[in-house]
């Protein structure tokens, strides 16, 4: 992929200001537009997608939602830095070499965090939306060339999508354990979670007893939702029923009055 240029801040606020108002009004998973890696967050995309959003229904899968809650991108700043000089003349910026090799920088708008490294590649984690994260990897890189450095925004790539889900029924777990068993790892003595590992797509899920799922490792989003649709017929099948759930209180009752 090849370099693009950082932009001024007009085009920054602009980008915003529109990425803001659309996942305000409608989750992210409404979006019918597809993101592909590594593709440019075009004013004129956005207004695309807003407009194709106005038409879904929200995604759901029976009493459940996906939401999306961080996303972890890559940059290639494409030129070596001095840590310690970003730390001393940057905002929001700590580092102690000591501790991790890499230098730590915030941002409020979209509250992200970035980890600088001397090659000058960066990861960005924190950001809601494949947008947002973009946004910020751009501002994150207009930070460190304010500073004096050559630096540009290339390879930008999403390596990480996590979502979450509550399906609002308690999930027997030991009985997925053993109806799944090439898929699941449980081992409540050491987590509470049913670790479930998707060949296709390759996600991972954590299952809890709760109903709470949460999915990891996508890097687009249609591989999340696909995930999602492919778990939810899994979990109805091991769900507690509400009658095995009275007859357990109504034993416990009867127990106890004798």
């Amino acid at each position: 992929m090849g370099t693009e240029n950082i932009g001024d801040n007009a085009e920054e606020e602009h980008l915003e200001l529109l990425t803001r108002q659309l996942f305000e009004r409608s989750p992210l998973w409404l979006m019918s537009s597809e993101r592909t890696e590594g593709n440019s967050a075009s004013t004129d995309e956005l207004m695309d997608i807003s407009i194709s959003s106005q038409n879904d229904s929200n995604f759901e899968n029976d009493t459940a939602e996906l939401n999306l809650q961080n996303i972890v991108s890559t940059v290639n700043l494409g030129c070596k830095l001095d840590l310690k000089k970003i730390a001393l003349h940057a905002r929001n910026a700590e580092y102690n070499p000591k501790r991790f090799a890499a230098l730590i920088m915030r941002i409020k708008k979209p509250q992200t965090t970035a980890l600088l490294f001397n090659s000058g590649k960066m990861v960005v984690t924190g950001a809601k939306n494949e947008i947002y994260s973009r946004l910020a990897a751009r501002k994150f890189a207009r930070i460190v060339q304010k500073l004096g450095f050559d630096a540009k925004f290339s390879e930008f790539r999403i390596q990480n999508m996590v979502g979450s889900s509550n399906f609002q029924y308690k999930i027997n777990l030991i009985q997925l354990a053993i109806t799944h068993a090439p898929f699941s790892s449980y081992e409540p003595e050491l987590f509470p979670g049913l670790i479930y590992r998707m060949v296709q797509p390759k996600i991972v899920l954590l299952i809890f007893m709760s109903g709470k799922v949460v999915l990891t490792g996508a890097k687009v989003r249609s591989e999340m939702i696909e995930a999602f649709h492919n778990i939810g017929p899994t979990l109805q099948t091991c769900r507690f029923r509400k009658d095995a759930r009275q007859k357990t209180v109504e034993d416990e009752q009867r127990e106890t009055n004798l």
